[in-house]
Parts: C-alpha cells; sequence; structure tokens
C-alpha cells in the first residue's frame, strides 16, 4: 500500500513552491530592472539625437515622420503638451498645433466647394501654398498628427478611408457603408449617376436614390441636370481637385 505524504513531506513541498515562486519573482525583477535602465538610456540618446538633428527635425518633413517613430517606441510623445523639454527643444507642439489652426481655417473656407469633405492631399497641397517655404514643408504624416490634435475640439474632424484615397471630414455628419461606396465610386469622374450606382453597386433604385440624397442634403454633392440625355449627376468636390479653387478663395 502506497503510503501518503506525511505533514513534513507537505511542508517541504510547500517551502519548495515559496521559494521557486520567490525564484521568479526576482528574476522579474531583474528583467524589469533591466529593460527600465535600457529604456532611460535610449531616452537619454534620444534626446541627444534631437539636440544635434534639431534643425532637421524642424525642416525635413520625412525626417520628421522617422523621428516620431522612434519616439513611439520608447513612449515618448513629444506632442503631448506645448510645454516642456521637447516644446522648449525643437517647438514641435508649436509647429503641430499652428498646423492645426490652419487646417481648421482650410476646411471652413472650402466647406462650401465640397460640404466639409476634402482630399488629404488635396488639403497638404493648399496648406503648403499656404504657409509657402519660409515655413518648411508639410507631409501628410504632418497633417494626419495634427488633425488627430483637433479631436478636442468634438465630433468632426477625422480622417476617413473611402477606397484607396483619405478624406478629411471636418463635418458631424456620420458616413455609412453605402455614402463610402457612392464616394469611391465617384472617383473615376468625381460625378455619378442614379443609373450608375444601380448597376455598378447591384443596388435597387430606392437605395441608390436615397443615399445619393442624402448627400446631397449634407452638402457633400451638388447636382447636374443640364445633359441631353437627362440623366441627373450628382457631383462629388471631395472626389476631384480642387485646383479650381483660387487662392485668394482660401485667405481667412
Amino acid at each position: 500500500m502506497r503510503r501518503r505524504p506525511g505533514i513534513g513531506g507537505l511542508q517541504t513541498a510547500a517551502a519548495a513552491r515559496d521559494q521557486y515562486r520567490m525564484l521568479g519573482e526576482n528574476v522579474a525583477k531583474i528583467r524589469t530592472d533591466l529593460m527600465k535602465e535600457q529604456l532611460t538610456t535610449f531616452r537619454s540618446q534620444l534626446e541627444d539625437f534631437a539636440r544635434k538633428h534639431k534643425n532637421d527635425i524642424r525642416k525635413n518633413p520625412a525626417f520628421r515622420s522617422q523621428f516620431h517613430e522612434m519616439c513611439a517606441k520608447v513612449g515618448v510623445d513629444p506632442l503631448a503638451s506645448n510645454k516642456g523639454f521637447w516644446a522648449e527643444l525643437l517647438g514641435i507642439g508649436d509647429f503641430y498645433y499652428e498646423l492645426g489652426v490652419q487646417i481648421v481655417d482650410i476646411c471652413l473656407a472650402t466647406r462650401v466647394h465640397n460640404g466639409g469633405l476634402i482630399d488629404l492631399q488635396e488639403l497638404c497641397n493648399l496648406l503648403c501654398q499656404r504657409r509657402k517655404s519660409a515655413h518648411g514643408a508639410v507631409s501628410e504624416d504632418d497633417c494626419l498628427r495634427a488633425i488627430s490634435k483637433l479631436k478636442v475640439l468634438g465630433s468632426g474632424f477625422e480622417v476617413i478611408s473611402v477606397g484607396k484615397r483619405k478624406l478629411v471630414r471636418s463635418v458631424p455628419t456620420e458616413l455609412n457603408k453605402d455614402h463610402n461606396a457612392i464616394l469611391e465610386l465617384a472617383q473615376a469622374q468625381g460625378f455619378v449617376t442614379v443609373e450608375e450606382v444601380e448597376k455598378r453597386l447591384s443596388w435597387p433604385s430606392g437605395r441608390a436614390t436615397d443615399a445619393l440624397e442624402t448627400l446631397l442634403d449634407e452638402g457633400l454633392a451638388m447636382i447636374d441636370d443640364g445633359h441631353r440625355d437627362r440623366k441627373r449627376r450628382y457631383w462629388f468636390p471631395c472626389a476631384s481637385s480642387l485646383s479650381s479653387v483660387g487662392t485668394d478663395t482660401l485667405k481667412i
């Protein structure tokens, strides 16, 4: 008959478990301390790098984007505040806050033309025209970071994807899948017709008309009835270039 472990055996097993637990905790603490030390060292090196290359970070959009990626890997957000070490060293916070104000101005100025939905690349082009060389170049990455800071203003400013393009929305209109599908379809010519939507998306007439009329009511589309085939065109300024909008129109 097999003997059961006695009290002494149970105590020995419990002590062994405690030792293994303590050993595991010690190993985890050593690893954590080592990671903290490495992180501190890396942050220090990052600060030295920023001091050395601050002019490139300020003026070169590609270099600035790579710098942001380096910061993200060590949990540093230079945009968290417009005060403190990073703001004083690089002025990055002020740069993006200024950019955000200019983005709001452009979105408001072009809203009468596009209903509050503008192509991200077009927005970048208009920003560059407005800032000119004196303020340095602006990239799409810069625009995206500045727009992310505009979320504190409430619903409205955000970036949405329509097909392969990114659009900046500056109005609180909620776009559903039907609206996005129509906007993607309109990218080919800048406009669609009810018949085209029905055929290309395999929708019934009611669904196509309802979605198009909603976009029209929200100011995102314009109608054109002056064609021989008598088919109404729904034009989407956000799906075509805003180059026709003069720079004088965009002055605030």
